[in-house]
C-alpha cells in the first residue's frame, strides 16, 4: 500500500491545478482551430500539442519541462530561448519568397512600412499599463503579426513574457481571415475595392540577384540588431535566385524551415505552463495584441489612400494592398486577394499584394532591430 499510495502521489492527477487543466482545454482548442477550421495548422498544431504536453504537472526532482534543466524539452527550447529558431525559419522563407514584385514596383514598400505602425502605438499603451520599456518593446512587436521575430525579440528584452507574446502573435496570425476582412471592408469603399492596377514590369534576373546583398547592407547598416533574422532572410533568397544553389535553397524551403517550425511550436506551446502563463499580464498583452494588429491593417490601408492623392491614372494603388502590410507571409496578401475577389471575381490582386508582405517582414525585422539597440 505504501508503494501504492507513492505511485498515486507522483501522477499528473494528483498535482493537477484548476490552471493547469485551463491550459489543457487551450490546447486542445489550439489542436481543433488548426484541423477543423484549418488555421494556420502548421503553427497552431505543434504549438496546441506543446501546450498540452507542457502542462503536464511533474513532481521535484524530475527534470521534464522546457524550465528543468536537463530535460529533453530544455534542450529542445534552448533554440527559442536563445533566439536560434527565429533566424532560420527567416532562411526558409528567404528561399521561398519571390521579390520580383517589391523590385517592380517599389512604392508599395512603404505599404510595409506604414502597418508597423501597430508596433509602436502598442509600444506606447504598454508603457501606458506599467510594462517596462523591454517588455513594452517586446509586447509591441506582436503588431507585426511576425511570429519568429517576436520570439526573438522577446527572447532578447522580455524573456519572462515569452510564451505569452509567442502565444499571441500565433494567434492573430492564424485569425488573419478574421479580423483582416472587417477591417478592410469598413475603410475602403466599394469602388476602391473594384481598382485594378496594372500588370508588374518584368523584373531581371541581375535584379534579383543583387536585392538580397544590397538588402542586407542597407538594414544591417540601418538596424544592426536585425542582422541575424534579415541576413537569414536574404541569404536563403540569394541560393534561391543565384540558380546554382537549387539543392540548398530546396533544404531551406522544405525540410529545414518543416523541421524548425515543428520544434519552434511545440516548445513555446511547452513554455505555457499555467504557473507561469496565467497571470494578469498575459490577459494585456493578449488585449494590446490584438489592438496592435488590427491598428497595423488599419494603418497600411489608411496610407495606401493617401498615396493615392499624389498618384495619377493607373498608377494608383488599391487600398487593399495596404492590409498586406502586416507582415503574416503569405495569408494577409491572400485576404487581401480574397476580399478584392469579392468586389471583382477578375480582380487578382495576389501578385501585387506580395510586395507590401514581404516588406512588411522586412520592417517588422528592422523595428526588432531598433528596438533592441534602443531598450536593451
Amino acid at each position: 500500500m505504501d508503494i501504492l499510495l507513492k505511485f498515486l502521489g507522483t501522477t499528473g492527477f494528483a498535482n493537477l491545478t484548476i490552471g493547469n487543466v485551463i491550459m489543457l482545454i487551450i490546447g486542445i482548442v489550439f489542436i481543433a482551430l488548426a484541423i477543423i477550421k484549418d488555421y494556420e495548422p502548421l503553427l497552431l498544431l505543434p504549438i496546441g500539442f506543446g501546450i498540452i504536453l507542457g502542462n503536464i504537472p511533474s513532481i521535484a526532482g524530475m527534470a521534464i519541462s522546457v524550465y528543468d534543466e536537463g530535460s529533453v524539452f530544455y534542450y529542445i527550447y534552448f533554440g527559442v530561448k536563445q533566439g536560434i529558431f527565429p533566424p532560420l525559419i527567416f532562411l526558409g522563407i528567404g528561399a521561398m519568397t519571390d521579390f520580383s514584385t517589391m523590385l517592380s514596383n517599389p512604392k508599395l514598400i512603404l505599404l510595409g512600412a506604414a502597418a508597423q505602425i501597430g508596433i509602436f502605438l502598442t509600444l506606447m499603451g504598454a508603457l501606458f499599463l506599467g510594462f517596462s520599456p523591454a517588455q513594452a518593446g517586446a509586447i509591441g512587436i506582436i503588431g507585426g503579426a511576425d511570429g519568429p521575430t517576436a520570439i526573438f525579440l522577446s527572447a532578447k528584452l522580455a524573456p519572462d513574457l515569452l510564451g505569452a507574446i509567442a502565444i499571441a502573435a500565433y494567434s492573430y496570425m492564424a485569425l488573419v481571415p478574421v479580423i483582416q476582412p472587417p477591417i478592410m471592408k469598413l475603410l475602403t469603399t466599394k469602388k476602391e475595392r473594384l481598382m485594378r492596377m496594372k500588370a508588374p514590369r518584368v523584373v531581371s534576373k541581375r535584379e534579383k540577384m543583387v536585392l538580397p546583398i544590397i538588402g542586407t547592407l542597407i538594414a544591417a547598416l540601418i538596424a544592426p540588431g536585425a542582422l541575424s533574422l534579415l541576413g537569414m532572410l536574404f541569404l536563403g533568397n540569394l541560393l534561391k535566385e543565384s540558380t546554382v544553389t537549387e539543392r540548398l535553397a530546396n533544404t531551406a524551403r522544405n525540410s529545414l524551415i518543416d523541421i524548425v517550425t515543428i520544434l519552434l511550436g511545440f516548445s513555446v506551446g511547452a513554455s505555457t505552463q499555467a504557473q507561469t502563463f496565467i497571470k494578469p499580464e498575459s490577459l494585456l498583452i493578449f488585449g494590446l495584441g490584438a489592438l496592435s494588429f488590427m491598428v497595423a491593417t488599419a494603418g497600411g490601408l489608411l496610407f495606401a489612400k493617401f498615396m493615392n492623392l499624389f498618384l495619377k491614372g493607373d498608377n494608383k494603388i488599391n487600398p487593399l494592398l495596404g492590409a498586406a502590410g502586416v507582415s503574416a507571409v503569405p495569408d494577409s496578401a491572400r485576404v487581401v486577394q480574397m476580399v478584392g475577389r469579392e468586389a471583382d471575381p477578375d480582380n487578382h490582386l495576389l501578385m501585387h499584394a506580395m510586395a507590401p508582405n514581404v516588406a512588411g517582414v522586412i520592417g517588422s525585422a528592422i523595428a526588432a532591430g531598433v528596438l533592441w539597440a534602443v531598450l536593451v
